[in-house]
């Protein structure tokens, strides 16, 4: 069931905005994978791939972010990106 909330945000504009399944971020000490209800933290992220599951099982999609921060809080997952592609 997809029920974290994730946001990707870039200075330009709002990315995306949609509940998926998980996201793993390319932190700055290591990837981690958020889900639903994953415990708060803030990180600064590296230049990598931003791994979205829309589902689970589902066959994930990658958006490549450079750098900026990722925020997990009871409202969900948000990541800050200096840009995307």
């Amino acid at each position: 069931m997809a029920d974290l909330h994730f946001e990707l945000v870039t200075p330009e504009k709002l990315v995306r905005s949609e509940d998926v399944f998980m996201v793993v971020v390319p932190g700055i000490e290591g990837d981690f994978g958020v889900l639903a209800n994953h415990a708060g933290v803030m990180s600064t992220i590296r230049d990598a791939d931003l791994v979205i599951y829309p589902s689970e099982g589902a066959t994930p999609e990658t958006i490549f972010v450079q750098g900026g921060f990722a925020q997990v809080d009871e409202n969900g997952l948000t990541v800050l990106a200096e840009a995307v592609s």
